[in-house]
């Protein structure tokens, strides 16, 4: 049977990093209508929200009329009280800029925004790996390493929305520097630009595998994704990579289990590409270092939705919040 979107309200969910603008129009049920990606690689804050109002007048133009809401994602901490981005390091600076309200401005429609990780989080929650659950740590591996935190059916924000910088616990405190100041923070291990930087170390020491020949010059730099597909190619370096960021992993996670207690832990972002490569050296740390009874009632599982749900949570953020 298919679904007739002709007539329902549709939403359109921006999701941001680094590097990229993904957009789409999605249905009440989580369903991407359509989408659209743009590079926004060193972009000024003005021009990254011409790029924000332009992408929305594209996914506009066939449904306008049934369009009643945005919802953006960004990488950084959004204050909730004043609905503006405080924090977005590996972006543009909007501190001085009214994201929210120049978008809604411009297109007369009323527009959310949240930290990506979140969105993501409530993607999952309402039409993916979730489902059905209350209490849910979600985490994003990418190019950063962020959080989304559900509890009782809820986003939690903390007490003026900047909860969820897991990337951010420190994991080794003889570790290097973060870009954040701290020292040893997960994601000077974990995300994907460092363990990119830690497989590099090692092939200088082993030329054997076959990353070898990606850290070769040519087109363009090798990232964690390719890493994660070497590893499910067989490579045994990239499998010690992947093994050795699960543990890491799972000693934060285990600290989240013992803490929060929350019946299901969901990993996305582009490093879990490497499937159980990282998922099960991740789950047999936190076993060993969380509480049993904590752990027995968790499930950790990889997220469904892959690079579309920081678009997805985006919108149905604005279906459940846009007043």
């Amino acid at each position: 049977m298919t679904t007739d979107h002709n007539k329902e309200n549709l939403y359109i969910g921006i999701d941001l990093s680094s590097n990229a603008l993904r957009g789409a129009v999605v249905s009440s049920r989580g369903e991407i209508i359509q989408d659209l990606r743009a590079d926004t690689e060193q972009e000024s804050a003005q021009d990254l929200l011409a790029r924000i109002i332009e992408a929305v007048r594209s996914l506009r133009a066939e449904a306008a009329d049934r369009v009643v809401a945005i919802g953006i994602g960004i990488p950084g901490l959004v204050n909730r009280a004043t609905n503006r981005i405080e924090v977005m390091p590996n972006l543009a600076d909007f501190s001085d800029l009214d994201l929210a309200g120049e978008v809604s401005r411009e297109t007369g429609l009323p527009v959310v925004i949240d930290n990506n990780a979140n969105a993501a989080a409530y993607a999952e929650l309402q039409a993916g790996a979730a489902r059905g659950r209350r209490d849910v740590f979600f985490v994003t591996l990418g190019a950063g390493i962020g959080a989304g935190l559900i509890i009782n059916g809820q986003i939690y924000r903390g007490a003026t929305g900047f909860a969820g910088e897991f990337g951010h616990v420190t994991i080794d405190p003889e570790g290097i520097e973060c870009a954040c100041g701290n020292i040893g923070c997960l994601e000077t291990i974990a995300s994907g630009p460092n363990i990119v930087r830690r497989t590099r170390e090692r092939l200088y020491r082993d030329r054997t595998s076959s990353l070898s020949r990606l850290s070769m010059p040519r087109d363009r730099e090798f990232t964690a994704e390719d890493i994660a597909h070497a590893a499910r190619d067989g490579d045994e370096m990239a499998q010690l990579m992947m093994e050795r960021t699960g543990m890491f992993l799972g000693i934060a996670l285990a600290a989240v289990i013992n803490l929060l207690n929350v019946e299901m832990i969901v990993l996305g972002g582009g490093v879990v590409e490497a499937g159980d490569l990282i998922l099960k050296p991740t789950i047999k740390e936190t076993r060993r270092r969380a509480f049993p009874p904590s752990f027995a009632s968790c499930e950790i599982v990889i997220a469904e939705l892959g690079p579309s749900a920081g678009m997805i949570g985006s919108a149905l953020l604005a279906r459940d919040q846009a007043g």
